[in-house]
């Protein structure tokens, strides 16, 4: 009932596990992951307790081999059973229990797992392998993780249609604020086009959630201070930062207003 990649970045930085599929919010049964360990996805007759586990077998040291083999057999119901792990070093293990119904299957390569379920055919995972391969290594994972999902959408997907979308990327100090490892956590539970819905959202994301890059920062001097400040109050609020956490721009522009992100500087003069 659903298609996913589980992956770690070429860099060794990030891990992550992008899904979709005819089932109500798989955002909030599939995936798992936490920076310097590894990423899951678990699926079909989906054993959710398998996500701890693994990630704790992971954690002690357990290749992504050596966690599959654990799950499988301590599980009764591992035949009903599908996931994918990718551990701390980029290995790739992947389950497709005889009892899941067809087309049911995966692919493994260097830093990826692909599997899914009652999909409309092989294409599926192939085309996702393929899109996976061919982007920019460079690109953040969340990237590469979107473009392989909405790869398999397009080559069919899940036969009996769509329903939902998740995507979750974790590295170390990615996090609101550097306080934790979530780099994008997003989740479209109920939507006629989850994959599209998930690339707006990923837009949104990139807006304000991710840290500026340093070729994004315009240097506020004198006069662009005074502008942003009569922009501010002329918009009734007490200072220019004061509308900064109104609008939720905090990853965009520094605390001390030395510099503003030129996106948010477009969004201030109505560009």
């Amino acid at each position: 009932m659903t298609f996913s990649i589980v992956a770690r970045s070429a860099d060794g930085e990030t891990w992550g596990v992008a899904v979709a599929s005819k089932f109500l919010a798989v955002g909030s049964a599939v995936p798992a992951a936490v920076a310097g360990v590894g990423a899951i996805a678990t699926q079909a007759d989906a054993n959710v307790s398998w996500k701890g586990l693994a990630l704790s077998h992971l954690d002690e040291g357990a290749t992504a081999a050596v966690a599959l083999e654990r799950l499988v057999e301590e599980d009764e119901g591992r035949d009903h059973r599908q996931v994918g792990i990718v551990d701390v070093d980029g290995n790739a293990a992947s389950h497709t229990g005889p009892a899941c119904l067809d087309w049911a299957g995966g692919v493994t390569g260097a830093g990826y797992a692909i599997q899914g379920n009652i999909l409309t055919g092989e294409d599926v995972v192939l085309a996702m392998e393929a899109a996976f391969l061919e982007s920019d290594e460079t690109l953040p994972l969340e990237q590469r993780l979107f473009a392989a999902l909405a790869a398999g959408d397009a080559a069919g997907g899940d036969s009996r249609g769509r329903q939902s979308a998740a995507l979750l990327v974790v590295r170390d100090g990615a996090g609101y604020g550097g306080l934790d490892d979530i780099a994008v956590d997003l989740r479209v539970d109920d939507h006629a086009d989850p994959i599209g819905e998930l690339a707006r959202l990923m837009e949104l994301q990139e807006l304000y959630l991710t840290a500026s890059r340093e070729d994004e920062k315009v240097p506020v001097d004198d006069a662009l201070r005074a502008e942003l400040e009569a922009f501010a109050t002329a918009g009734g609020h007490r200072d220019f930062l004061a509308w900064v956490g109104t609008e939720n721009h905090e990853m965009r522009v520094a605390p001390d207003l030395s510099w503003i992100d030129e996106r948010i500087l477009a969004i201030v003069r109505g560009a």
